[in-house]
């Protein structure tokens, strides 16, 4: 099993954090000179938020380093060893929806929809909605690798359906919906789940972890859209049985 010590290649940790954030810095500098002008208070403050952020970066990808990507893939490895392989599918299942009901941008979406709908849309569903189509997309992705078929049929299809549901949906839901599927795939799903997709593959006879790990985060990102619109289509006929 791979392990790393806790400052172990930080160094580049903190080069990459730094060439993410520097051009934004440089094009901050240049706007303030050219037409910003904003107080130098104010610059001071964003400089001291932007070191905050530095090391939360640098605190965070060091973290994904040390502890999610070796769990997820060590994880992974075992379960691929198991005899009853049809077993890593429920699994999968469960370890998506937990994995994205810690998610924390999952929450601050729920709440923001449910504040902005007054209520209309609960936070608890949205929620549980996206929690539960991650696990079916792990699910998903278990069973491609299990019986390694292409993953680019179901995703054409469920793009297909997309389309389709975005004309039968709640208009309200369709912003919700692709807003859905972009926090589903934020740092804990694509730094844990695509772990321990490739962790399965890596370890499983006859299977290429390039070929068969990867993919999962576009099943990810698809079935959360598919779900709220889904609901969107419940709340839309329901406002017409109201009418």
């Amino acid at each position: 099993m791979n392990y790393l010590s806790i400052c172990e290649n930080i160094d580049t940790v903190f080069m990459d954090v730094i060439q993410a954030l520097l051009p934004l810095v440089i094009f901050f500098l240049i706007m303030q000179a050219l037409s910003l002008k904003l107080p130098k208070n104010y610059v001071v403050n964003l400089f001291k938020g932007l070191f905050i952020t530095f090391i939360g970066l640098v605190l965070f990808f060091q973290g994904v380093n040390v502890a999610f990507f070796p769990a997820g893939q060590n994880i992974g490895a075992i379960c691929a060893t198991i005899e009853q392989t049809w077993i890593i599918i429920p699994f999968g299942f469960t370890l998506g929806f937990l994995t994205t009901y810690a998610e924390p941008a999952v929450r601050v979406l729920s709440d923001q929809i449910e504040t902005s709908s007054n209520g209309y849309i609960k936070d608890t569903l949205v929620l549980y909605a996206v929690s539960f189509a991650v696990g079916i997309s792990v699910s998903i992705g278990m069973i491609k690798i299990i019986y390694g078929f292409s993953f680019v049929p179901i995703i054409a299809a469920g793009y297909i359906l997309v389309l389709i549901l975005i004309y039968l949906s709640d208009p309200d839901f369709i912003g919700i919906a692709f807003d859905s599927g972009g926090i589903a795939t934020g740092p804990m799903s694509v730094t844990f789940l695509m772990a321990f997709g490739v962790g399965v593959a890596d370890t499983m006879v006859g299977r290429d972890p390039l070929l068969d790990g990867f993919g999962m985060v576009a099943f990810i990102f698809l079935t959360p859209i598919l779900t709220m619109l889904a609901i969107g289509i419940m709340y839309k006929e329901k406002e017409g049985a109201l009418l």
